[in-house]
């Protein structure tokens, strides 16, 4: 009896230990074992005793396993990442900033830049527009840019959009610090270019074992506009989105427009994203967005009959061109129901851009003056005869006067509402330039473009096919290599050879022969 006694001790010691050991397997998921927690349930029941034990049993296992976990929760749980819509709102929340410092008699004075909320209630009945919430946004984004940078007259030109992000454009007249920044920094550039062509004509001079160069001259450079002329008459500040900082553009050269005209790219947002096309433009997407604010400009800028005038002197004859205007102070207005009936009453109060990518036409056949007679005498004989100028339309031309495109009238004009057109506004669209529009209501007119930047081309996108491959060189018997001649060729050449310098020797032996018979 006591053996079969021991061998069942002993059987059920060894399945406990089974047992034991399969309670103490760690869980692939939490690292954790039935024996432990069992063990640290009974001890919290032991220690707690609460009632209905058997009801809130699994809340205290649960209980059991989060207080396992609360060390652990502080690395496993994700840290809060600050998103892009949030760091866009902290940096808008200091447009809302309040400045002590600014009095109610400051606040009273006139302001350089107009009042936006007026401007996007008008484009709102005009059916454009950028939304109120967007709008005194950018409102408070142009009154810190004028407070910043000191600008004596700013204004929303609009917003050209991109395929990542957009562009709003502030229009700005250039301080007088700027403009005499900008000419001494131009005419250094000019010097440094002098400079450079003068060393390498020289280094070449001196270079006696050089092969020989060639003698083609490109076209000279169409020189820029001075600060406050023509396509740079005004200075242009971009920001993604109101609030982020405002970014100086560079002011535009000829050749900039010249090949701005001949591309068509969409922008991507981002201000030194390369511009890859052909032809190659020269410069990035600042400067391509620089060059398309001056086409767009010079071609939708439009105004009321009277609303600009020009500038006239005395002394100052009447066909001289004027290059600009000023805002009339005894401008009454027109009335609405003949400026949306008429295009005639609608003005350009911009200059237009020539095909030489400038609003004034710059002669460049003329030569500088410290070379010698003789040199000048045979380049002007050798040299092209000077082109005709180039004049392009006066300012505050009638829009009835552009030409149609495509088959398309360039402008449209309507009344913002036919049934309450006692207090509707003259709106114009450009057709030419999408997106450009203008309105105007008593002595009240504004522009803005609100577009992809993109002329209307009337079709669909073609690019310029690739120049003709030059042609190799002329073929001919006098460069032609010859085939190389047999031995039996060669052989028959010179029987031939020596038969005719035989013959040529009788010949000469029998005129000698008859001249001695004739002394």
């Amino acid at each position: 009896m006591m053996d079969l006694f021991n061998e069942s001790m002993d059987s059920r010691q060894q399945s406990a230990a089974a047992f034991k050991a399969f309670m103490l397997k760690k869980s692939t998921k939490s690292n954790l074992n039935l024996y432990d927690h069992l063990t640290r349930l009974l001890m919290k029941v032991m220690d707690e005793r609460p009632h209905d034990v058997v009801d809130v049993i699994e809340d205290m296992s649960r209980e059991i396993k989060l207080t396992v976990f609360e060390d652990k929760q502080s690395t496993l749980r994700d840290l809060p990442q600050t998103t892009a819509a949030e760091q866009l709102a902290e940096q808008q929340r200091l447009l809302f900033a309040w400045l002590e410092d600014v009095g109610q008699e400051e606040e009273l004075v006139e302001t350089p830049f107009p009042n936006v909320s007026e401007i996007g209630f008008y484009l709102e009945q005009a059916g454009v527009g950028l939304g109120r919430e967007e709008m005194q946004r950018i409102y408070l984004a142009l009154k810190q840019l004028v407070e910043s940078h000191g600008l004596p007259r700013c204004r929303l030109w609009g917003k050209i959009l991109g395929t990542e992000s957009s562009y709003i454009i502030a229009e700005a007249d250039y301080r007088e610090d700027e403009q005499v920044e900008e000419e001494e920094q131009s005419t250094d550039e000019a010097a440094e270019q002098e400079e450079s062509e003068a060393k390498e004509a020289e280094e070449n001079e001196t270079k006696e074992d050089l092969p020989p160069q060639s003698i083609y001259k490109p076209p000279p450079a169409v020189p820029k506009e001075a600060i406050g002329v023509g396509t740079n008459k005004f200075v242009y500040y971009v920001c993604n989105e109101p609030g982020l900082p405002w970014v100086k553009l560079p002011s535009v050269n000829p050749a900039q427009i010249t090949a701005a005209r001949q591309i068509r790219k969409f922008f991507t947002g981002r201000l030194d994203n390369p511009i890859v096309s052909y032809p190659p433009f020269p410069g990035n997407e600042a400067i391509y967005l620089r060059a398309q604010i001056a086409r767009i400009s010079a071609g939708t800028q439009v105004s009321p009959q009277g609303f600009y005038q020009t500038g006239e002197e005395e002394g100052d004859e009447e066909e001289t061109p004027h290059d600009n205007c000023e805002v009339n102070p005894d401008f009454e207005g027109l009335p609405v129901a003949e400026m949306a009936d008429s295009l005639s009453i609608w003005a350009h109060h911009i200059q237009h851009i020539l095909q030489q990518g400038r609003c004034t036409w710059v002669n460049l056949a003329t030569k500088p003056e410290d070379t010698n007679e003789e040199e000048d005498d045979d380049e002007k004989e050798e040299g092209p005869d000077e082109s005709e100028p180039e004049i392009g339309p006066p300012l505050l031309t009638p829009l009835s006067q552009d030409a149609e495109i495509f088959n398309t009238p360039p402008w449209s004009t309507k009344l913002s509402s036919t049934l309450t057109s006692q207090h509707a506004i003259a709106v114009v669209r450009s057709n030419l330039w999408p997106g450009a529009y203008a309105y105007a209501v008593g002595k009240k007119c504004e522009n803005i473009y609100i577009g992809w930047g993109l002329k209307c081309t009337g079709k669909g996108y073609d690019p310029p096919l690739p120049p003709q491959p030059q042609k190799e060189y002329p073929s001919g018997p006098e460069i032609t290599e010859s085939v190389d001649p047999s031995v039996e060729d060669e052989e028959a050449m010179k029987e031939v050879l020596e038969e005719q310098q035989a013959a040529q020797e009788d010949a000469e032996e029998t005129d000698e022969e008859e001249e001695e018979n004739d002394d």
